[in-house]
């Protein structure tokens, strides 16, 4: 769920309290403030778990409480992975990277964000996958290994591990 809310003390707890109220469980909130914006609003998005009958229901309280509803989606991948992917991913076209991971149907790419220093330097960039398993996560991750080593392709992988293995190629693996 995206939401609007006004940019002062109190708004958060505004949009979480019904969701709260009416016995859902909150995943996660992400709240940031756009330093540019001067809207004199901010997004915060947030993933949780509700009965279905009581969406409606959210909904009507959350506008009652002058809380904007910007978007409700149906996210059924509730496991996500996030690696960084390092090399020149623009000349070694990311987009088809992306599209041969979720051609896997197994998973697909959610969110990709890049840096990119210079012209001819290496590109960083972070991928998370998502999938409605583990299995299926398991299986975008084969296929991302195969073509990182096919396009020369450095993997630090999941960001969500406790500790470093090193493998006898390029890549460095974080695990619990």
């Amino acid at each position: 769920m995206k939401l609007e809310v006004t940019d002062s003390p109190g708004q958060l707890v505004k949009a979480l309290k019904p969701i709260s109220d009416l016995g859902g469980n909150i995943r996660s909130v992400i709240h940031e403030r756009d330093p540019l914006s001067t809207s004199g609003t901010l997004d915060v998005e947030i993933t949780l778990d509700i009965q279905r009958q009581k969406l409606e229901q959210l909904k009507e309280e959350l506008k009652k409480s002058d809380v904007s509803i910007v978007r409700i989606d149906e996210e059924r991948y509730l496991i996500r992975k996030s690696v960084i992917l390092i090399g020149h991913l623009i000349h070694t076209d990311m987009s088809d990277t992306v599209e041969q991971i979720d051609a896997t149907g197994s998973a697909e790419v959610g969110e990709l964000s890049m840096i990119m220093p210079a012209i001819n330097e290496p590109t960083s960039a972070k991928m998370i996958l998502k999938s409605d398993s583990i299995q299926g996560i398991t299986e975008a991750m084969i296929k991302l290994r195969e073509i990182a080593k096919e396009k020369n392709l450095l993997i630090v992988e999941p960001l969500e591990g406790e500790g470093f293995n090193f493998d006898s190629g390029d890549n460095i693996t974080w695990t619990d």
